[in-house]
Formats: C-alpha cells, structure tokens, sequence
C-alpha cells in the first residue's frame, strides 16, 4: 500500500499497540483500534479504505489473541465456547453476506462506514452499562470455575449474543462487549472470563479469514502491512500489566473511550 504514508504507520503501530493492551488487560481499548484503523485506512486510500481497515486489522487481531491464549491456557471454560461458538459461526456467516451488500459502490461503503461507527458507539454504551451493573458488587473471582449447573437461560442467551456477536465481529471487529456481556451474566470467574473470550475469538477470527478473502479485503497487500503490526501489538499485550500496575487505570480507560466515542461520532458524519 504505497498510500500509507509515515504518519499512517504510526497511526496504525499506534492502533495495533492499543489492540495489544486491550488483550494484556485493558478491556475496550480494541474498539479504538477498529476506529484508528477505519480512519486511516479512508484517508490513504479514500471510501474503500474502510471495509479493507477490517481485513487488514482481522490478522493482528488473532496475533493478539494467541498471546492471551497461551498465557490464560489454565483458565478456559470450554463449556461456554463451545456454547457460543456455533452462533457466533452463523452471525459471522449473516454478517459475510452483509458485508458483500456494503461493497457494491461508494453510497454503500460510505454506509459502512457509519454503521461501524454505530456498532462503537453502541459498544461503548454496552461496555459502561456492563460497569453499571457491577458496581456495587463483588469483584469477579479469580478461582477456576466451578464445573455445576450452568444458570438458567445460558442456551438461550447463548443464541441471541452469539447471533448478534458473529454480525458485529464480522462487519467491524467490534464483538468484545457482547461476549464479555453473556459471560459476566454467566458469572464466570475472572481468569476463567478472559481465557474463554480469549480461545471464543481466536478460533472465530481464524473462521474469518477465508470470508474476508473472498470479500477481497484480506490480500497478500494487505498481509504485508498486516505483518508488521504483529510486533506493536505483542509489546502491547506484553507491557499492558506494566499500564495496569503503574498507571491510573480508571483515568486512561476513561480516555480511550473518550476517543471510541469521537471516533465514532466522526464516522457517523
């Protein structure tokens, strides 16, 4: 992509860093990643930039999610992926069909654009309702999860979130909250909430790769800038604990979704 230029890769090892951070610890910060992405993309490469910013994101996305693979190994509750994963097979299959309607012209990818930018935006009101129903509550336990009774209306609500997560995650890359949504409703315990996310999507981004080639948004173009953001994105799952332990967390969480939030107000208009 000869139109990137040096500014532009800085934007997205930038981008790839935060993506990396959101894996290693920091909850949300991907959604800037998708929105960093989108808009770097547009302005380099104009309209079509912003469907090809999903391809180009998918293989830094799973490079990120075999780090947190491997190092939340022990605390996977493959009951719930497996729960999950044949909805979030089929809204990811809806959401490839979707996807090819929004490429046939510049009217329609600009119309991508701005459902992204409200899939964020929706995202975001997720994440801090998500905060809201916890406050108040006891902190997710770190122990292994107990393998009981799954609560009452897990299949069911298994259906809807993977349904609705496979669209989200194929059209944007943006299904983190609505996993992480069915999962704390199933209270599962703190590691065991990030190693099943974490296994969830890997084999889901993996499942996308074929769909965003034939979409012709994955190319060996797009693997050769994809590539290089593999190692910002390791350093930031990498030092992410390092954010966590002596940084304020609650005030860069805060300002990561400040900028999701003009992010994705600026691809609404």
């Amino acid at each position: 992509m000869d139109e990137l230029s040096s500014t532009h890769w800085a934007l997205l090892a930038l981008g790839s860093f935060i993506m990396g951070m959101s894996k290693g610890g920091i909850p949300g910060a991907g959604n800037l990643t998708v929105a960093i992405f989108a808009l770097v993309l547009e302005d380099a490469l104009g309209p079509v930039g912003v469907p090809l910013s999903v391809g180009l994101l998918l293989p830094v996305l799973i490079s990120a999610d075999m780090t947190a693979t491997l190092v939340y190994r022990k605390h996977t509750d493959w009951g719930y992926v497996i729960r999950l994963l044949p909805f979030f097979l089929l809204g990811t299959l809806l959401g490839w069909w979707v996807f090819d309607y929004f490429q046939g012209g510049d009217d329609r990818v600009a119309l991508l654009k701005v459902l992204i930018g409200a899939i964020l935006l929706s995202m975001t009101v997720l994440h801090f309702g998500l905060k809201f129903r916890n406050s108040g509550k006891s902190k997710l336990s770190s122990e292994s999860p107990s393998t009981g009774e799954r609560p009452k209306g897990s299949i069911s609500l298994g259906v809807f979130f993977g349904s609705l997560g496979g669209v989200a995650t194929m059209l944007a890359n943006a299904a983190g909250p609505i996993a992480q949504l069915y999962l704390l409703v199933m209270g599962l315990p703190k590691y065991a909430f990030i190693g099943t996310s974490a296994w969830l999507f890997l084999i889901v981004n993996i499942f996308k790769v074929p769909l965003m080639i034939d979409l012709k948004i994955i190319t060996l173009e797009s693997m050769g800038v994809s590539a290089w953001m593999f190692i910002p994105a390791m350093i930031g799952a990498a030092t992410a604990p390092l954010f966590v332990k002596f940084l304020n967390q609650k005030l860069f969480e805060s300002l990561i979704w400040f900028f999701i939030v003009l992010a994705g107000l600026r691809m609404l208009v």
